[in-house]
Order: C-alpha cells, then sequence, then structure tokens
C-alpha cells in the first residue's frame, strides 16, 4: 500500500513536471530553440526546481550559488565572441583552412565532397531532407545542451563529480574564446559566400528539421531561412578556430568511457563521430577546426590531471609533515614542570 506522504510528493512532482514542461513549450513557441548556454541554465535550474518541488526555497537557491560560475562564462563567451572579429587583433583567415583540408585529403575538399554526393550540385537548404539530414541536425542541434545536462545530473547525484567536469567544461569554453580572438577564421559557407569556394556549398545546417521549423504559410525559401536561424547560434560568424562543437563531443564522450565501466560506454564514440561528421557535411566547419578542437580537449584533460595529481601529491607530504598529536612522544608535547 502507497504510504499517503509518498502519494502526496509524487502528486507534487508530477505537477511541478507538467508546469514545467508546459512552461517550457510556451517558450518554445514564443522564443524559439534555446541557443546561448546561459537560456540552458536557467531552464535546466527549472527542471530541477519542478523535480524538487517540495523542497524549500532556500535548497532550491543553492544551484544558483553553485551555478553562477559558469553561468558568467558562459554570458562572457557570448559577448567575447560576438567582439573578436571587431579587435583587429588578425585579419580573417579564408584561405589556409581550404588549403590545409585539400592537403589532407589529397587535394579534395571533405566539405565539397559530402554536398555533392549527400545533397546533390548545387546543395541548397530548400531542398527535401533525407532520413540522415534529419539525424545529423538533431546531433548538431545537442550542442546547445548535451554537456550542461550532463552537468545538471552530476549535481544533482555527485557534487565532487560535478566539480571536477565544469572545472573542465569552463577550461574549454574559455580557451575557445581565446583562439576566436587569436585567429579569427571563417568557416566553408562563409568562404563560399565571399568566393572563396564554389557557391554550390551551402550551410545547410538546419536542412534536417526543415518541416518541423517551417510554417504552412512561408514560401519555401522562407521555411529554409528559419530552420537556419533556429539552428544558428548569435555572435561572431568567424568563431571557427577551434570547433568548440566538436570539443564539447568530445569531452562528453571522454567523460562517460572514463567514468563507466560498462562495454556499452564505448557507444557514446558515435556521438562525437556523427557530430564531426556534420559539421563538415553543413558547412559549419573545416576538419582542421575539429582537429584543433580535439587537441583543445586533450590539453585540458592533461593540464586538470596533472594538476589534480600535484594537489594531491602536496596534501599527502602535508599531512606526513604534521605530526599526529595522538601519537607524538612526551617530548613533542608541552614539557612537564621541572621537579
Amino acid at each position: 500500500m502507497v504510504q499517503p506522504a509518498l502519494a502526496r510528493i509524487d502528486a507534487a512532482r508530477i505537477a511541478g513536471a507538467l508546469l514545467f514542461v508546459a512552461g517550457l513549450v510556451t517558450w518554445l513557441e514564443t522564443r524559439g530553440l534555446p541557443r546561448q548556454g546561459y537560456q540552458v541554465v536557467i531552464i535546466l535550474w527549472l527542471a530541477t526546481v519542478a523535480w524538487d518541488v517540495r523542497r524549500p526555497v532556500r535548497e532550491h537557491l543553492v544551484f544558483l550559488r553553485d551555478w553562477w560560475p559558469p553561468f558568467a562564462v558562459l554570458l562572457l563567451y557570448l559577448y567575447s565572441r560576438g567582439v573578436s572579429d571587431n579587435l583587429g587583433i588578425l585579419s580573417v583567415s579564408y584561405q589556409w583552412p581550404i588549403d590545409a583540408d585539400r592537403w589532407l585529403f589529397g587535394g579534395t575538399l571533405p566539405t565539397e565532397f559530402l554536398q555533392e554526393h549527400l545533397c546533390g550540385v548545387p546543395c541548397r537548404q530548400s531542398m527535401a531532407p533525407a532520413w540522415y539530414d534529419v539525424v545529423l541536425t538533431t546531433v548538431y542541434y545537442s550542442h546547445f545542451f548535451a554537456a550542461l545536462a550532463i552537468g545538471a545530473v552530476l549535481w544533482k547525484r555527485n557534487r565532487t563529480a560535478w566539480t571536477g567536469y565544469m572545472r573542465r567544461y569552463l577550461a574549454i569554453m574559455l580557451l575557445s574564446v581565446a583562439g576566436y580572438i587569436l585567429y579569427p577564421m571563417a568557416p566553408p559557407w562563409m568562404a563560399a559566400r565571399d568566393g572563396y569556394l564554389t557557391s554550390d556549398v551551402a550551410r545547410i545546417t538546419g536542412r534536417g528539421w526543415f518541416d518541423l521549423t517551417a510554417s504552412t504559410r512561408s514560401t519555401t525559401a522562407t521555411h529554409a531561412t528559419t530552420a537556419q536561424q533556429d539552428l544558428s547560434s548569435i555572435g561572431n560568424q568567424v568563431a571557427a578556430m577551434p570547433s568548440l562543437h566538436s570539443a564539447l563531443a568530445i569531452f562528453i564522450a571522454w567523460w562517460v568511457v572514463s567514468h563507466f565501466r560498462s562495454p556499452w560506454r564505448w557507444t557514446v564514440l558515435l556521438y562525437p563521430a556523427s557530430m564531426l561528421f556534420s559539421l563538415v557535411y553543413y558547412a559549419e566547419h573545416y576538419v582542421v577546426d575539429e582537429i584543433a578542437g580535439g587537441l583543445l580537449v586533450a590539453v585540458v584533460v592533461v593540464g586538470w590531471a596533472l594538476w589534480d595529481r600535484r594537489r594531491k601529491t602536496a596534501r599527502a607530504d602535508g599531512e606526513e609533515l604534521s605530526p599526529d598529536p595522538r601519537t607524538a612522544s612526551p617530548s613533542q608535547g608541552s614539557s612537564s614542570p621541572a621537579r
């Protein structure tokens, strides 16, 4: 028999979840898809409130206390990447990534090859999507919430693991901003727009969600534009090196593989593989951007591992140097009065 108190808690949780879903649907209808990290943090906080709706308000405010540093870094990322191309440190690079990708693939540019074989010539947003476009567009959009959602789960279940996870996540974000400022680079779709690549190459990121984002009264061209706008984040369009989409997908896969023991954990590698494929196919990034994103994750993971090891060693050395008063010899304690 279900206890009355448990029934009340379950009913309250269900009511909170329904209210949260209704609010989220209203947000999506009026504001569109959340594409910025700070928006996702707010949504995740409201989700934790809805899930534990009976907890005191002060406990819900703990989330804001713990998450304000990530929230601040996400705002910094948003606005700093939006002005990095105007700082004048370096001019926007167009040709080097094209030459680098062609060198890597024997004279073939992967974006041109994939769009020719999977989309057509010319490839356009308004063309009917294939089944793989739906999958790849979904994978692409998951970038905006996947890493933060994992962080929210860790925050609820294991605060120590959450701390380590968020330190690495935020390091990746901050180093990415530094890369965008030091080396502004045009992605393939922009290179095609400005004449560095054939005009047959197009930015088709929203193609897979064409039917979901289009209004029945809109023209085909407007359908495609709406789909693309719903999936493209605001800010600096030349923030391509390193690829943050690639970096976070690889980071998530590393975290799962290194923190779980089930043989099924290796299936998570499909996530970065499909993400990297979609970025090149959709003309969002070059392969060299993705390589840079992977190297960034490696630097952050190794750097934090060395830092944690150093702190652990220093803490152990400190404990060895500090005498334990319970085992100290009489001569180490206070001297007895002379007789």
